[in-house]
């Protein structure tokens, strides 16, 4: 689908995902899994043995997913069907997962008290792995789906007409207007490191685009402040695997680094005009996940520009 079908598929997303709550959010988690994964088993409520603490299971993943999407939050109710939930797998289904995946609809993201709740988890149980699955890793498995199955997990058709849509990625929002007030205050003599210069190099990234992308480095900081300000845990990392899912479509569609980095731009402010400070903060934003090494490739060890062809290793 072109970028327009996404944005419009994703504005249908959090319309639905907003009035999904308890059995309709557990269905569409059902439908949307089992498109995706074929190991996934979507386990149903059977008489007086419950789901055993599952409402889906990964097969070759091992993975164990349990959903929360109540009409209305409540940090003690969500704390005692978390704990119950976790009880009754560690009871029932020990040997058949390794990570425990929270599962819920909130479209504003992790409560504070659920982010509490899984790190007390995470220390309780030192061999087990703990992830959670909201608004943003739901996208990113509709994202990996055929035109046809998005169509059919949002319950629409989506137009073929060319559509033109502004919607910013609103996740990162906050940040951008953070780095729209203060991108001014980096130090623009800052040298860049020798690994971004290696990974340029070897990623092709020349002149005007490697320009910008250097421009943006010197202010990347400024993200890792904001960051390390963020109540959510696992915010950064769930943005980092967005970036990442995207940044592998759009490699898909074309081989041009160019042409990539404009995806990666339209992936953040979508297909219309910026003003140059808006433009600019974006540039911030992807040298710092590129720097990360979320988006392009890293060059192997010992690979130098004079010494082995650019490409991929």
């Amino acid at each position: 689908m072109r970028f327009a079908h996404w944005m419009y598929a994703n504005i249908k997303f959090r319309e639905m995902l907003g009035d999904l709550h308890t059995e309709a959010f557990e269905d569409f988690f059902h439908d949307l899994m089992c498109l995706r994964h074929p190991d996934f088993v979507d386990v149903r409520t059977h008489g007086n043995i419950g789901d055993q603490g599952a409402d889906g299971l990964g097969l070759h993943s091992r993975k164990l997913y349990a959903c929360y999407a109540p009409r209305s939050f409540n940090a003690s109710a969500v704390r005692v069907k978390f704990t119950s939930d976790l009880e009754k797998a560690l009871e029932k289904r020990l040997d058949q997962f390794g990570t425990f995946v929270f599962v819920h609809n909130d479209l504003r993201g992790v409560h504070p008290e659920v982010s509490s709740m899984l790190a007390d988890a995470r220390t309780a149980h030192p061999d087990l792995d703990f992830e959670v699955m909201g608004r943003r890793g739901l996208w990113r498995e509709i994202r990996r789906l055929e035109r046809g199955d998005v169509e059919h997990v949002l319950g629409c058709e989506i137009p073929i007409d060319e559509l033109v849509y502004g919607v910013g990625l609103e996740d990162l929002a906050p940040l951008l207007a953070r780095l729209r007030e203060h991108r001014e205050t980096a130090d623009p003599l800052m040298s860049l490191a020798a690994v971004s210069e290696l990974k340029l190099d070897f990623n092709d990234l020349r002149d005007d685009v490697r320009g910008e992308l250097v421009k943006g480095m010197r202010h990347t900081r400024l993200v890792d402040e904001y960051y390390a300000g963020v109540l959510d845990p696992f915010e950064h990392d769930d943005v980092a695997a967005g970036f990442k899912a995207h940044f592998a479509l759009a490699r898909q569609d074309s081989a041009d680094p160019e042409d990539i980095l404009y995806d990666l731009q339209q992936y953040v402010h979508g297909n219309k005009s910026q003003h140059p400070r808006d433009h600019r903060a974006t540039m911030v934003v992807i040298a710092h996940f590129f720097e990360r090494c979320d988006i392009f490739d890293a060059p192997p060890p010992g690979w130098s520009p004079n010494g082995t062809p650019a490409g991929r290793p």
